[in-house]
């Protein structure tokens, strides 16, 4: 599958999760997950508070991809084991409800930048720094009310730290196995 329409793809669910009906089924709520609907760990990434929250993820993961131009099949390997890790992360926090991929966004960043690190490319250090450092901020100092402002919502700063944890372990693990098979 290349990965132009793996993107198309993961955008047309995105922006089908927008339907009402469909949102309030897919979003990630502590207390729906706690009944038992566990779908929501995965699939509240993939809603959104409105279009302009839609719109600016759906453009992230296209420039991630743009830029670090992996193959399909590790791109969605990656996307739903991060959003994964961002659902189940978010059950350690006192947050009891999220929609949004930013956190997965977080994820997909960090592995990328720190892959390409650890495989030597100095310049992209600066990258893990800049995240790591992003995301710091947020948990500290909080995040800009303007992007609150513009998605109608508290930016899940807890979300993006879970992503950037995730992306970071994940890269290491990857980095391990390949230094072992070489």
């Amino acid at each position: 599958m290349p990965l132009i329409l793996l993107l198309v793809v993961v955008s047309l669910i995105c922006l089908t999760l927008q339907i009402p009906h469909l949102s309030a089924l897919a979003e990630w709520r502590i207390d729906s997950i706690e009944q038992g609907e566990w779908w929501r760990i995965l699939s509240g990434n993939f809603t959104h508070t409105n279009l302009t929250h839609l719109a600016m993820n759906i453009v992230a993961l296209w420039i991630i991809a743009f830029i670090f131009r992996p193959s399909a099949v590790s791109y969605a390997i990656l996307l739903i084991t991060v959003s994964l890790s961002v659902g189940v992360g978010t059950l350690f926090t006192t947050i009891q409800g999220y929609v949004g991929l930013s956190g997965t966004l977080h994820g997909l960043f960090a592995f990328y930048a720190l892959k390409e690190a650890l495989q030597g490319r100095k310049s992209s250090w600066l990258l893990v720094a800049g995240v790591m450092i992003k995301v710091l901020w947020e948990v500290f100092m909080g995040s800009p009310l303007s992007t609150a402002d513009m998605i109608h919502a508290r930016v899940a700063v807890e979300a993006h730290l879970c992503g950037v944890l995730s992306g970071l372990a994940i890269a290491c693990v990857c980095c391990s196995f390949d230094k072992n098979a070489a």
